[in-house]
């Protein structure tokens, strides 16, 4: 939009330029030194070009600023000695447009100080020069309401742009938000639906005992309470060959830990079934007492680990597990590919 705006003003300017330049021109013969007035001439559109094209997409160096402001005051010290009656209107005054031109360019670059500065320099030589009269016949008022025009035009879109970016980063948050909670509310929706497949046939039997279990269903709560948590814990380390591997290995009284440190979660999840089918058959394969199945960190190139520990029933009968313990298993599975589009 600022763009937009700055390339339409660069264009009236552009306009307004060639115009007070064939003005300039055309009033050479009644300028008492055309030489000077050429002179004015070439310094103001040196300047104006080089505030296009140097500052095309950017602020406006300060150099550049300063350039124009001394080229402005420079003209008209130059047309103005070079006019014969300062209170005739005419196109001797065309440098007064000109010059309107280049420090409006500059205020619109973000130099408004500068531009503030040339016009007002502009305006106390003419004061000097020609008197209150003679700035009115020069036009100097009006060329000093372009550049307010200018100025406050410019602080409008800025502060327009400001409150559009604003709302578009609110509406970004909003949308992503929104997808946070649908997000949420699938995953509860998952973990729902799976809780209440493995829980639902135990609540049944607990209701039908009247919550009298026998030690058998006691340890089966036990491993369906593992399981749920498995689902918290586990989450995208979980598919149906892992989560009925899970409950086997348990049921003959392994200990099994399924951790998701969250190293997959790039991954698609169909990426991630031949992964979790491996690990599945791993766990089948061991009878260890101890199963671990964690994520690789991220930014590694493996997926899953999973280790397998047996444990010497004497040493663990003397409290010396850990020099009863034996690695049956430990496998680390590459990280698959990411599916190309």
């Amino acid at each position: 939009m600022i763009l937009a705006a700055r390339s339409l003003v660069d264009a009236l300017a552009a306009l307004v330029a060639v115009y007070s330049l064939t003005t300039g021109a055309l009033a050479l013969p009644q300028s008492l030194h055309p030489d000077r007035s050429v002179v004015a001439m070439a310094l103001f559109a040196v300047c104006f070009a080089l505030s296009l094209l140097l500052a095309r997409r950017r602020d406006m160096p300060p150099w550049l600023a300063g350039l124009n402001v001394g080229a402005s005051f420079a003209a008209a010290l130059l047309c103005a000695t070079s006019i014969p009656n300062p209170n005739d209107a005419g196109d001797l005054h065309w440098y007064v447009g000109a010059t309107g031109c280049l420090l409006v360019v500059t205020a619109l670059r973000r130099q408004a100080a500068f531009a503030w500065l040339g016009i007002g320099m502009v305006a106390a030589q003419t004061l000097v020069w020609a008197g209150l009269p003679g700035m009115w016949q020069a036009n100097v008022p009006v060329v000093a309401l372009w550049i307010a025009v200018t100025f406050f035009g410019t602080r409008a879109l800025d502060r327009a742009m400001r409150d559009v970016q604003q709302f578009a980063r609110a509406e970004r948050e909003a949308v992503e938000w929104q997808a946070a909670q649908e997000a949420h509310h699938s995953e509860r929706q998952v973990r729902l639906t799976q809780t209440s497949r493995v829980a639902l046939p135990m609540l049944r039997h607990i209701l039908a005992t009247g919550g009298e279990l026998d030690e058998p269903a006691r340890q089966e709560c036990r491993v369906l309470e593992q399981t749920i948590r498995d689902e918290i814990r586990g989450r995208r380390l979980l598919n149906a060959a892992v989560r009925d591997q899970v409950i086997a290995a348990r049921r003959r009284g392994a200990f099994v830990q399924v951790l998701d440190d969250g190293g997959l979660d790039d991954l698609e999840a169909s990426a991630m079934e031949p992964v979790l089918d491996r690990v599945a058959e791993a766990i089948a394969g061991v009878r260890s007492d101890r199963i671990i199945i964690r994520t690789a960190p991220k930014g590694s190139d493996k997926a899953v680990t999973v280790v397998g520990i047996s444990i010497d029933p004497t040493a663990a009968a003397l409290g010396l597990e850990d020099e009863g313990e034996e690695v049956d298993l430990w496998l680390e599975l590459d990280r698959p590919e990411p599916a190309r589009v």
